[in-house]
């Protein structure tokens, strides 16, 4: 039953996998480092996951916005944390993944910088500031295969709160 999903979810991390490794080549720019990029594909995930809820439980989707067992003096109060909660999702999965990988290029950059003007000034091939730099290539690639990863299951989470009430 739930096999569109994994196949909607598994298409998601390639192409966010694919987009973040488009940035290891030579004189291009990793479209996922930018903000509004990440935003955009989280704004389209959470909203398709409200979609997705309404068109499953029509009305009753309002009752993931009030926790059962709660005392109902207090349903103001829960009511708007669970709506501000649920509205500030798209923000933080877009901040998240922007935020990541920029410090990634950022944190690859100066420690690729540094290392060739250690090069520079040793006059002679170092080992390690080469050793350095391949391993935060390798670190980096890490880094591009968990955000998307990361990027997709809490998609799949929030889908899964859409999709079975509380």
């Amino acid at each position: 039953g739930n096999v569109k999903y994994f196949y909607l979810f598994s298409l998601l991390f390639l192409f966010i996998l694919s987009i973040n490794l488009y940035g290891f080549f030579l004189y291009t720019f990793t479209p996922t480092t930018h903000i509004s990029i990440t935003f955009g594909l989280a704004l389209i995930v959470w909203l398709s996951v409200i979609i997705v809820g309404f068109g499953t439980h029509k009305l009753d989707f309002f009752s993931n916005f009030m926790p059962s067992g709660a005392p109902l003096l207090m349903s103001p109060l829960l009511v708007s944390i669970e709506l501000i909660s649920n509205v500030s999702r798209p923000v933080a999965l877009g901040m998240r993944l922007a935020a990541n990988l920029t410090a990634g290029h950022i944190l690859l950059a100066i420690l690729a910088d540094f290392s060739m003007k250690l090069l520079l000034v040793t006059s002679t091939l170092s080992l390690f500031p080469i050793c350095v730099i391949i391993f935060m290539t390798i670190l980096e690639g890490g880094v591009l295969v968990i955000q998307a990863y990361v990027f997709c299951l809490l998609s799949m989470i929030y889908l899964k709160d859409s999709l079975i009430l509380h």
